[in-house]
Order: structure tokens, then C-alpha cells, then sequence
């Protein structure tokens, strides 16, 4: 294969490559309440990192004769993390608190008993320069399994403090594949 040039490059790079930095998150509420009071529209502007998500098929490793025939086995979604900016009144972080109480609650470790109530369908959009969405994937059936800590130091001056939420989800689907 030949090296090519820098103008055969720049002529394969339409649009300028895609650019990390511009995305927005879709966090909503559990579809059954469940107390949890997110501003969805605030909670986008405060995601401040993310991912498009991985996908992994498993592999089934089958021995013949000393040797190992590999087939595909069964998909395995990661979890999905974000980072939130965390504003004064704690809005993010305490309805994902009050999310996952809801779920399994401090004092005994009850909560609701229905998935279907806790579930919520999630998003991220990649942006091209003009603002137009390139990628979307939404996350189906998705709850928080956790909330970071946020240190607290006196040397910590100058910043604003900041968590990751991770969530767990059943499978993901993007606007570019049938499922």
C-alpha cells in the first residue's frame, strides 16, 4: 500500500475528524418517579465527560482435536460513566442518591421491587462543528450503580468539584444500527 499525501489525507478527512468535545448527555428520570427530581436539561449542560460506549462479543472456545474453534458468544455491554460538574445545591447528585435509594435503600436495604419503575433510557449525541448530531446512542433500561466520592481538601483551590455516576444498562442502540 502506498503512504499517500498529506492532500490525499486532508481529502479523507471530510469534515475535519470528529471532535471529542462536542457531545451533550440525556440523563432522565427513572420511569417511575420514584422521587428522583432531575433537570434534564440542566443535567446535560453539567455532564462535562462521557463515552460512546464499547461492545464486546464473547468468544466460545471449543476444542476439536487439540485445537480451540472459536465462535461467537453472547454480547457484553460495559457500563456507562459520566462526569458532572457538581453545582451548589448538589441537584445532580442528590437525585442520583435519591435514584439509588430508591433502589435499595440505606436503612434495610429495601427498595422497589419492580425493574421496570427504576429503569430510565439514556443518550449521548456527538456533534459535528455545525452543531448537527452525527452519532447518537441511547442506553436502554439504565440505573446508576454508583456515585463517586468527591474529595474535599483545603489545598483545593481554584476548582470545582466534580463525581462520576456510573450506570449499568440492558443494551445501547445508535441511530447508525438496526437494533
Amino acid at each position: 500500500m502506498a503512504l499517500g499525501s498529506v492532500d490525499e489525507f486532508k481529502a479523507r478527512l471530510a469534515g475535519g475528524g470528529a471532535r471529542g468535545n462536542l457531545f451533550q448527555c440525556t440523563l432522565a428520570n427513572p420511569r417511575g418517579g420514584l422521587g428522583v427530581d432531575l433537570d434534564i436539561d440542566f443535567s446535560s449542560f453539567m455532564c462535562e465527560a462521557a463515552q460512546l460506549p464499547a461492545s464486546t462479543i464473547g468468544v466460545i472456545n471449543i476444542p476439536f482435536r487439540g485445537r480451540q474453534l472459536k465462535v461467537a458468544g453472547d454480547r457484553v455491554f460495559d457500563v456507562w460513566t459520566v462526569t458532572v460538574i457538581n453545582d451548589t445545591e448538589f441537584k445532580i447528585r442528590n437525585s442520583m442518591e435519591t435514584w439509588m435509594n430508591a433502589i435499595s435503600n440505606h436503612a434495610d436495604a429495601g427498595g422497589t421491587q419492580n425493574p421496570e419503575l427504576y429503569f430510565a433510557d439514556l443518550k449521548v449525541d456527538q456533534f459535528d462543528r455545525d452543531e448537527s448530531i452525527i452519532k447518537t446512542y441511547n442506553f436502554r433500561d439504565a440505573f446508576p450503580t454508583e456515585v463517586s466520592a468527591i474529595d474535599l481538601s483545603y489545598g483545593d483551590t481554584d476548582t470545582i468539584e466534580r463525581f462520576t455516576v456510573t450506570f449499568q444498562y440492558q443494551y445501547w442502540t445508535s441511530n447508525t444500527t438496526d437494533a
